[in-house]
């Protein structure tokens, strides 16, 4: 058998290029036309326009190669260098209106394009726009300075090709170690793929390089809140602010610092202030919204969210924070302002998708569910679309867990972590009721809430190595975690036990436990039992449909991408109920289920057996948890404040019209 009779799709589009490069446009637009009628992935077809719409330009063929673009943007409105390539078509077609707009979309959507910066200061002098002049020529003197390496990062980091961004940018740090700008780029880059602890790392290694690197302080400071590492953020914020008191955006950055401190009535000061020095900014007034919302201050949350649309009509991450209060209800005009805004095809993916989610809420407040879940569906699909989530990735991990972590490796791997019998872990999947049972254990004078923690995942990423994970077409194969847990140095076990309690004391006031609420740490209860065999595990389990469709219904600030397509997140669950199965066999006793519809049904009685599984006396605080006072940062904190109600337990029944494939998913008849 040859396989070498057709050759790959890359094979292909480098002939092309070729072509064009040897001035053979005439060629490379006939096996570009060629070639479209054979592929039929939309990546492909979205290269093959692209070099045909080049090759069309070059050969004078303007009209052509606009219908190309055209074409192209179809597929991907988001394509930066389309945007650009369409610019220089209209400056060649004299329409200098149009090839401006398009120079400003591309750099817009990729701000390192030297060429459209280049374009775009020569029409701005043209049009004696001096102040945009200005800023272009700074864009472009900085895009300059850059190494051509990295400037090449940049690039890729904007076109979504992360994986060879960091190849060659690990190339370059290789042979420029001490190379600040691009230790940057790098940890930008671990960032975008959820690397953590590799972005700190390099960050904080940057900083004693250059202690006085603003940028390199600023990207740390943003990581540092971003991993909820808030006594740390503040420090580096202060810092900051010593350099440019005056700056907003640092002032801004103290106050979500204060806010995730529960500091709340400082934040909000802070919040304030910067909106009398500048009452223009939408963005401001969803933090102070936020803020308020964190305090319990519904009312004046609203109002602030209500301001940052009326500031921004696209804005849609205040028409979705509106909507997840949760007990917001939108007025006929915001929903006409609402399904205006959605269907605008210039609008960002990010506001599109906030803007369906928001809608959907909208529509079902008012038992519209055809309509609501036509929108939920719309802003599924496209957040679906730009994830790349596979199924198979997490059905594979779970398949090793079960392969890897048996009773016999507890058997002989037990007794080597951290005897601490400090955290309570709370699992499951999302909108379980896992923030329910946080605020329960949380109401006792013994417990600490936090947040959902990334310290364990972080830590299986590191056992799980740096090539497994990356998101490429070896992903098939085993990684080296959990296999590893038998073959690792028996002493690493307390030791990743005591990190584990050093990094999250930050987190925590006084009480002698605490909890992580990361609902995905179910996948790594194996790692958990060996690292801190006295810890508490609480799985937070809610009927399936109700579970699934209300994951489906929620936009997440990050992560839990399975919840976009119901197929996946019913696979998901499924895969989840197999692990836990697994865990009760290996590990008896270590985990406690509880579900979401018996604490419904009888509070009390879940909540003793909660607190007796944590070794708790009982408090009738943990009943009356409503009353507690706290910040909560999750979708359901308005809910956790207001007694159980049982109105939510059968919601999903009003959408089991369009449900079929999740019960297909589930074996529900």
């Amino acid at each position: 058998m040859n396989n070498k009779t057709v050759p790959p799709i890359e094979t292909h589009l480098k002939s092309i290029q070729t072509l064009i490069q040897t001035a053979k446009f005439n060629e490379a637009i006939s096996q570009s036309k060629a070639l479209q009628q054979q592929v039929t992935e939309q990546q492909d077809h979205i290269e093959l326009w692209y070099l045909m719409a080049i090759a069309q330009r070059y050969s004078k063929e303007f009209t052509q190669a606009l219908t190309s673009i055209s074409a192209l943007l179809k597929l991907d409105a988001l394509h930066s260098r389309a945007n650009q390539e369409q610019g220089y078509t209209h400056l060649a077609l004299n329409k200098v209106k149009q090839a401006k707009l398009s120079f400003e979309k591309a750099v817009q959507l990729n701000p390192s394009l030297v060429g459209s910066w280049h374009e775009l200061i020569q029409l701005y002098r043209q049009d004696g726009q001096q102040e945009h002049v200005q800023k272009a020529a700074n864009h472009l003197e900085k895009l300059k300075k850059l190494p051509p390496a990295l400037l090449a990062v940049t690039e890729l980091m904007y076109e979504g090709k992360l994986l060879k961004a960091e190849q060659i940018c690990r190339h370059f740090l290789q042979n420029n170690k001490r190379h600040v700008d691009g230790m940057c780029l790098l940890a930008e880059i671990g960032m975008e793929l959820k690397v953590y602890d590799d972005a700190e790392f390099l960050l904080a290694s940057a900083l004693e390089l250059a202690p006085d690197h603003i940028h390199a302080r600023s990207q740390y400071l943003n990581l540092l809140i971003r991993l909820g590492k808030y006594k740390a953020a503040e420090q580096q914020v202060e810092i900051l602010l010593l350099t440019q008191p005056d700056n907003l955006s640092y002032k801004i950055a103290k106050a979500n610092t204060l806010t995730g401190l529960g500091k709340i009535e400082q934040a909000i000061t802070l919040f304030e202030q910067a909106i009398r020095q500048d009452n223009k900014i939408p963005g401001f007034y969803l933090q102070l919204g936020h803020a308020l919302k964190a305090q319990g201050d519904i009312k004046k949350a609203v109002a602030a969210y209500q301001k940052a649309y009326q500031l921004n009509p696209s804005y849609g991450d205040a028409f979705w924070s509106l909507a997840n209060t949760k007990t917001y209800r939108f007025s006929d005009e915001e929903i006409t302002k609402m399904q205006h805004q959605r269907t605008d095809e210039n609008l960002a993916i990010t506001d599109k998708v906030q803007l369906h989610f928001a809608t959907g809420k909208a529509f079902e407040d008012r038992e519209d569910y055809q309509q609501a879940f036509e929108a939920y569906q719309q802003g599924n699909e496209l957040q679906h679309a730009s994830n790349g989530f596979d199924i198979n990735k997490i059905e594979q991990q779970v398949a090793e867990q079960i392969k890897y972590c048996t009773r016999e490796l507890f058997e002989v791997r037990r007794n080597l972590g951290l005897n601490s019998p400090d955290p309570i872990f709370i699992v499951g999947l999302p909108r379980a009721g896992s923030t329910l049972l946080e605020q329960i254990l949380a109401s006792h004078s013994q417990v600490d809430g936090t947040m959902e923690l990334h310290n364990i995942l972080g830590l299986a990423s590191r056992l799980r190595g740096r090539e497994n994970n990356k998101n490429d077409q070896e992903s098939h194969k085993e990684s080296q975690y959990p296999k590893n847990l038998a073959e690792i140095n028996p002493t690493y076990f307390k030791r990743f036990g005591q990190q584990f309690i050093d990094e999250t004391r930050v987190y925590r006031e006084q009480a002698p436990l605490f909890i992580d609420k990361m609902p995905n740490n179910f996948l790594h209860i194996g790692l958990i039992k060996l690292i801190l065999p006295n810890a508490k595990i609480i799985d937070a389990r809610r009927q399936p449909m109700a579970c699934c469709f209300s994951g489906f219904k929620q936009l997440f600030a990050e992560g839990q991408d399975f919840s976009y397509r119901l197929e996946d997140i019913g696979r998901y669950y499924q895969a989840y109920l197999k692990l836990m199965a697994h865990w009760q066999q290996v590990l008896p006793g270590f985990v406690l289920t509880v579900n979401h519809e018996d604490v419904v049904d009888d509070l009390e009685k879940q909540v003793r057996r909660i607190l007796d599984f944590c070794g708790l006396s009982f408090e009738q605080s943990c009943v009356d948890f409503h009353k507690t006072k706290r910040t909560i940062k999750t979708p359901s904190s308005e809910q956790v404040r207001q007694p159980i109600y049982k109105s939510a337990t059968e919601q999903w029944r009003h959408f089991e019209p369009y449900l079929a494939p999740l019960k297909k998913v589930l074996n529900i008849e």
